[in-house]
């Protein structure tokens, strides 16, 4: 039985779950320890659905990912016992040009990924923290990236550049992609459930505190919200999305504001919380009452449904559309309003099916298929792993 742990690792999280299995896989656990490096961090995990660890722990055992790890496997041996991992899966932020599917980690490829940082500030870092961390807890488990850009290469050229000199291009700045794996599971799911949707016109939503969208035809990504970075596209939580490049000259040029402000403004300090000025938590935006609140909920349905229409255009049509992420598969009022008024493009919703999130909540009239699906990124980094330590052997 072979058994891998998955590590979804951030600047002051790890997210992980364990899988065991041989040709099906199957989840045993999953948490994460938030606050890493903070005074009061907190461990959650639950088991077939049921949370079986929600507790505060000692600062000094989550200082940072090498110690928190540390309290991942304390975690598993007393709920499941002690357990072999045969190989451990990363979720790295950024593959660059080079890396188009998931890897094997060796010292060479550790060292390319470190060379992308600058493409991914907030997030490579700690991912390979999570990797390191990993390699001295599991010294002689298979290493497995599995990059959120990947999914994204299939891109034609006139969505993977910008209109700048060619040079710029050829040194790797151009439009990536990100929520790859999130993609990649809800076109295999979409497979079992729905193949002959799974095969057409499809647009997926992947709306939580990250948020992004995915124009995808037979199978291939052809069109993404976001580009060189994570901070483009659709409003987030704390990140603004699509911005005028011309704000950041005024920023710096008349604002006197620094590179590391305007990171910290943009990354966290935007979104639903620079909006609302209350929180980027969608539930708490919708029980506010504000017109602060409303009028960014109002803005973030504008913006996905100004990105469905142009991905529309690029599928040139449109056969079904996937909500997924927190907000995606349990806000359902933003579910209608973003569907409200599609007709005219063949989405028409359910009521009482939307409400109740059910997997299809279009009507039976509706041309185009509307899905509710829980995406599992974990899953799919199980999967990619489990492929990688088969071909070791």
């Amino acid at each position: 039985m072979k058994h891998i742990l998955t590590l979804n690792s951030g600047s002051s999280s790890i997210k992980f779950a364990l899988f065991e299995g041989q040709a099906e896989l199957v989840e045993r656990i999953r948490g994460q320890i938030e606050g890493l490096g903070a005074h009061d961090p907190h461990l959650t995990a639950e088991q077939g659905g049921h949370k079986v660890v929600d507790e505060h722990v000692d600062a000094a055992k989550a200082a940072d990912h090498e110690v928190a790890l540390s309290l991942v496997l304390a975690l598993l041996d007393k709920t499941i016992g002690r357990t072999a991992i045969e190989a451990v899966g990363h979720r790295v932020v950024h593959g660059g040009i080079e890396f188009s599917e998931s890897i094997v980690l060796d010292s060479t490829n550790i060292e390319k990924l470190a060379k992308l940082i600058p493409l991914a500030p907030l997030h490579q870092p700690h991912n390979l923290a999570g990797v390191h961390a990993a390699h001295k807890a599991f010294p002689d488990a298979l290493q497995v990236a599995c990059f959120d850009t990947a999914f994204h290469r299939s891109h034609p050229w006139v969505n993977d550049a910008y209109a700048l000199p060619r040079q710029f291009y050829d040194e790797g700045i151009r439009r990536y992609g990100f929520h790859g794996l999130s993609y990649e599971y809800i076109i295999e799911h979409m497979k079992q459930i729905a193949p002959l949707y799974e095969q057409g016109r499809v647009v997926v939503m992947h709306l939580g505190n990250g948020a992004s969208m995915c124009a995808i035809r037979d199978g291939q990504s052809v069109g993404s919200s976001m580009g060189f970075t994570a901070l483009d596209g659709l409003p987030m939580g704390t990140r603004c999305g699509q911005l005028d490049p011309g704000v950041v000259l005024y920023l710096l040029q008349e604002k006197g504001m620094t590179a590391e402000q305007i990171t910290d403004l943009l990354y966290k300090q935007s979104g639903l919380k620079g909006l609302s000025g209350l929180s980027q938590d969608m539930r708490e935006l919708e029980a506010a009452g504000t017109r602060e609140a409303a009028q960014a909920i109002d803005y973030f349905v504008f913006r996905i449904r100004r990105e469905l229409g142009s991905m529309a255009a690029i599928l040139s049509g449109l056969d079904a559309v996937v909500f997924c992420g927190g907000i995606g598969e349990h806000a359902w009022r933003v579910r209608e309003h973003v569907c409200q008024g599609f007709e005219w493009l063949g989405i028409e919703l359910d009521d009482i099916r939307n409400q109740a999130g059910e997997t299809v909540i279009s009507s039976d009239r509706s041309r185009v298929r509307v899905f509710v699906i829980n995406t599992n990124e974990e899953m799919m980094i199980a999967r990619h792993t489990a492929r990688l330590l088969a071909a070791s052997h």
